[in-house]
C-alpha cells in the first residue's frame, strides 16, 4: 500500500499504535506497509478511519472526478 507508511507517520503513530487501533498485529501492518500483503476490505476501512483518509489516498490511487 503505497501511502500507508507516510500517512501513519504524518498522523504521528507508530506501527504498534495504528495496529492496535485497527485491531491487527504489528506484523500484519508491517506487511501492508512493505507491500507483501494487502488488508481485507474491513481492515482497509478501519485504516481509513484511523488515518482520516480515503481508500484512494491510502492506496495511492487518483480519485475520479
Amino acid at each position: 500500500m503505497e501511502n500507508l507508511r507516510r500517512l501513519r507517520e504524518a498522523a504521528g503513530l507508530s506501527q504498534m499504535q495504528l495496529s492496535a487501533q485497527v485491531g491487527v498485529s504489528q506484523t500484519a501492518l508491517s506487511a501492508w506497509e512493505l507491500g507483501t500483503a494487502m488488508p481485507s476490505v474491513s481492515n482497509l476501512l478501519r485504516l481509513c478511519a484511523a488515518l482520516d483518509t480515503s481508500a484512494d489516498e491510502l492506496l495511492g490511487r487518483k480519485a475520479l472526478t
